[in-house]
């Protein structure tokens, strides 16, 4: 499969509200395409489209359930996460923190639309960055 076949359509490139989906960060370079935005394909059985500001409660919890974000991985151009990184979650482990109160807190407007099919609006409502 080449790099054609998994790109994404632009038109279903949309934020949580139905617009164009901003950028996430590229300080981490972060996203399923590692090109900043939490853009999804179905390729990305994961979901990474919940636009996240980690903290270190989510970085301990992610890393008790099997998914170290902190430990750099250079061999994969990972340098680790620290608090206050911007990332783009899959929705379910997002959801999964919501539901134990260790969710970090979201930018809605780089939030892809697509989390909306795991996470409720409303719970990322009650954590965004960009709605305070």
């Amino acid at each position: 499969m080449s790099d054609t076949d998994i790109q994404p359509l632009e038109e279903q490139q949309l934020n949580v509200f139905g617009e164009k989906l901003l950028e996430c960060s590229c300080q981490p370079m972060t996203g399923f395409y590692r090109d900043g935005l939490c853009r999804t394909h179905a390729q990305d059985f994961g979901s990474h489209t919940v636009c996240a500001q980690v903290t270190t409660a989510f970085l301990e919890y992610s890393l008790a359930q099997g998914n170290d974000l902190i430990t750099p991985r250079p061999e994969h151009g990972f340098d680790g996460l620290k608090p206050g990184d911007r990332w783009c979650l899959c929705a379910a482990r997002w959801k999964e923190a919501y539901m134990e109160g260790k969710a970090p807190l979201v930018v809605l407007e780089a939030t892809h639309n697509a989390a909306l099919n795991i996470v409720p609006l409303d719970y990322l409502k009650k954590h965004a960055l960009d709605l305070v």
